[in-house]
């Protein structure tokens, strides 16, 4: 379990290290910026916190499922449009994140949003990680690629956020992504996520191709529960 903590923990800080880099070096070089962003080291700090919290906690209550995230983000078994719709998501939010302090402070292409529904972003963009941590731990088989998983004996999920819809962890990212754009402080920030959710859907037609051939029951349980993404939407 040390082991598995340790991992997880120092992959927390890879990522924290990303989002720091992609908000704060333009925050602090555009034109009327500053290294010193409170909403954005908020954010860090406390997503640092909850995300440590959370691999521990998943270490010790879902150890599958951690270790099931933390597998290898590429493999010879990856379909070549996975690599595509891979390398799309991460770059489109790598490069969402560094949009945000240049919309903040240069561009201005939309009023700030007033303090209420900054906070409300912010209650928004938690519900969205929560949702996401819920996913990891309901499903052990939610590895970070699209990938045949007979060799793990890979069962069909169909329980708790499962029951309701397909996708849920990529409902919780666009959740955590939407809120935490109102927490920054860009309006505009919400119409360039249509990035990202282009990015979210391509993995979702691959995915699905892919459990549709490796998992027999698969296509009654798409038809057992309709929605990919939104519960009563689609």
């Amino acid at each position: 379990m040390l082991k598995l903590i340790t991992r997880g923990l120092i992959g927390g800080l890879f990522q924290l290290a990303l989002f720091g880099v992609a908000l704060l070096v333009p925050a602090g070089l555009v034109p009327g910026g500053t290294w010193y962003w409170p909403r954005g080291l908020i954010f860090l700090g406390l997503y640092g916190v909850v995300l440590e919290a959370a691999v521990v906690t998943l270490a010790v209550a879902a150890p599958a499922s951690l270790a099931a995230r933390l597998t290898a983000p590429a493999s010879k078994q990856q379909p070549a449009a996975d690599r595509l719709a891979t390398a799309f998501l991460v770059l489109a939010t790598l490069g969402w994140f560094v949009f945000v302090p240049l919309d903040v402070f240069d561009l201005k292409l939309l009023p700030a949003p007033p303090l209420a529904v900054s906070l409300g972003g912010a209650a928004v963009s938690l519900a969205g990680f929560a949702i996401i941590l819920a996913a990891i731990y309901q499903n052990s088989f939610a590895i970070p690629i699209v990938a045949d998983q007979s060799d793990r004996s890979q069962v069909l999920v169909d329980t708790g956020l499962y029951a309701r819809m397909r996708h849920p962890m990529y409902l919780g990212i666009f959740l955590f992504h939407a809120g935490l754009a109102l927490w920054l402080g860009s309006f505009a920030s919400l119409v360039t996520l249509l990035v990202i959710l282009l990015a979210l859907l391509a993995r979702i037609v691959v995915e699905e191709e892919t459990l549709r051939k490796t998992l027999p029951d698969y296509g009654a349980y798409a038809a057992r529960v309709p929605y990919r993404l939104v519960p009563l939407v689609w």
